[in-house]
């Protein structure tokens, strides 16, 4: 079968240490999934969509993701579990393996870029083993003009192959996957797992070293949309706190659902040309916008089909609670073109406290916003990964620390400056529980949660009177348009107060614990940002 290719001039990949080369350049998706369906690799389901499994890896793999140190990033990159040492040496030699590897195969190639910033266009080129992995760039990324294709010249280049393993005892790698970054070569070599995010997060991560540490900006872990009057929130958050579901709101333009960054000159931009979407318990009902963008052109991950159908078990997890799909951010009407925003009036940080502690919605002086960023905390609940049985804290640096290069201390402080510079209101959403814990209380309505996020925008929680939490000492606002006042104060909807009082102090000292590791590297105004738990007894 022909397809179309749009091959630029330069369309060699010996220099990339690929030879005897078949490649396939720029295929339309609908070709992609032709190829992916006639191989058995995809199956059409009746929402138009194909689906696909990634195989062993159903997620990232936090362990097995590696930076290269050497003279660009031994002092700059913060070393540690989350930022895991690679030789140089060792580096270049399993890329020549992977590159043997995928010089024996058909490959597929995709030159698109990230930054919807002029000013920062980081233009990639994916090649990878298979084609549905190559329509997942295609979707994640934001795509050139067929002009623009002519004369592309990368930036960065990403070998992605899912059949190549790595030796581990040769290779230096934990085992047979991995995904490392060198940023000296500008080159991402993934091998051994399908899990496509590790293809988007690996830009990603690329992102948070380059923009801060080399043009100023701040790169961020978030959801930002605009409204009419071009006012931009932005919605900071973990996995299941409703990131993608608060962002995406009738009444405001989505710029988009993960990736944004920050410019000295106060322009929000989206890093990405589409959304990667969770999908386990997903209906069109909870989530209309992204259940409407399942449709051809989308690519679905993981799922399970209703017996003897094509119809999607959105309920469920029997491959992983981790389903997902990607899709091009144009199948959401409702989108800003281009994906910019000017200087955010509202941020929101979301977490999901299980424990029924935090308020619903909080203002953050500056040193708060930092301390909350660095801390990046939420719960985990029953269900959400396996072995979990009761609530877990987990916090997650700048509620995105797997992605995150330098120390986060470097984003927070940049974080902080650009709020002071900006007048930007901070605040922290609660969308967990309230009046109890996890199995006690109940989970925040989300009418209740929309209402207040939307009277935060409107400027209708400027004058009303606040109080402040007793162990954390965020204000809460006492009265907020649609929802009821005794809801705002969660210590009051707890049938036992002094029950209250101990689970309080007891997530704050979990906070406090947290940050002893990030203490040294940050401001007296981020550590009195601190909750002010009492001594245990």
């Amino acid at each position: 079968m022909t397809f179309k290719e749009i091959k630029p001039a330069n369309s060699s990949l010996s220099r990339y240490g690929i030879e005897h080369e078949d490649a396939l350049w720029n295929l339309a998706p609908e070709d992609l999934e032709t190829i992916s369906l006639e191989q058995n690799m995809a199956t059409r389901s009746s929402l138009g969509a194909i689906a696909i499994d990634t195989g062993e890896f159903t997620g990232r793999s936090p362990k097995d993701r590696f930076i290269v140190e050497d003279a660009l990033t031994k002092d700059a990159v913060w070393w540690g579990d989350i930022n895991i040492k690679f030789d140089a040496d060792k580096f270049d030699k399993l890329h020549a393996k992977l590159a043997d590897y995928m010089s024996n195969k058909r490959v597929y190639v995709r030159d698109v870029y990230a930054c919807a910033d002029e000013r920062y266009k980081l233009k990639i080129r994916v090649i990878n083993e298979l084609p549905w992995s190559n329509m997942f760039a295609y979707n994640m990324f934001l795509r050139p003009s067929e002009e623009e294709l002519q004369d592309f010249e990368p930036d960065w280049v990403i070998l992605n192959a899912p059949g190549f393993k790595a030796d581990a005892e040769t290779d230096g790698t934990r085992q047979h996957n991995f995904a490392i970054l060198n940023f000296s070569k500008q080159m991402a070599i993934i091998g051994g797992t399908g899990y496509t995010g590790e293809i988007k997060k690996g830009i990603f991560s690329a992102l948070n070293f380059i923009l801060p540490h080399q043009k100023d900006t701040l790169s961020m872990h978030c959801s930002a949309n605009v409204g009419e009057e071009g006012d931009t929130a932005l919605f900071f958050g973990l996995s299941g706190t409703g990131k993608t579901t608060l962002s995406a709101d009738p009444e405001r333009k989505l710029i988009g659902d993960d990736e944004h960054g920050w410019t000295s000159d106060d322009v929000i931009f989206n890093f990405e040309g589409g959304c990667y979407a969770k999908v386990i318990d997903l209906s069109e009902e909870k989530e209309p916008d992204i259940y409407r963008a399942i449709k051809q052109g989308a690519l679905l991950e993981n799922i399970s089909f209703k017996n003897g159908t094509k119809e999607v078990d959105f309920e469920s997890s029997k491959k992983t609670e981790n389903t997902r799909v990607s899709y091009p951010i144009d199948h959401i009407n409702n989108i800003q073109k281009p994906s910019l925003g000017k200087n955010p009036k509202n941020i929101f940080f979301l977490t999901c406290d299980a424990y029924g502690v935090l308020p619903p919605i909080s203002k953050l002086s500056p040193g708060q916003a930092a301390y909350h960023f660095i801390s990046g905390y939420t719960a985990k609940v029953a269900g959400t990964e396996a072995g979990i049985t009761e609530p877990k804290v987990a916090f997650s640096a700048c509620f995105g620390a797997p992605f995150m290069p330098l120390h986060p201390t470097v984003y927070a402080d940049m974080l902080s400056a650009k709020m002071q510079k900006s007048g930007v209101n901070v605040w922290l959403v609660n969308t967990g529980w309230s009046g109890g814990g996890y199995g006690v209380g109940s989970r925040m309505k989300l009418k209740y949660t929309r209402a207040m996020i939307t009277a935060a925008i409107k400027g209708e929680l400027e004058n009303v009177s606040y109080t402040e939490h007793e162990v954390f000492g965020l204000l809460m606002p006492d009265t907020c348009p649609n929802v009821p006042d005794e809801v705002l104060h969660p210590r009051n909807t707890w049938k036992n107060q002094e029950a209250y009082d101990q689970a309080a102090n007891e997530l704050a000292r979990k906070f406090n614990a947290n940050f002893e590791k990030f203490a040294a590297n940050a401001s007296e105004e981020i550590l009195a940002g601190a909750p002010k738990a009492t001594v245990k007894v």
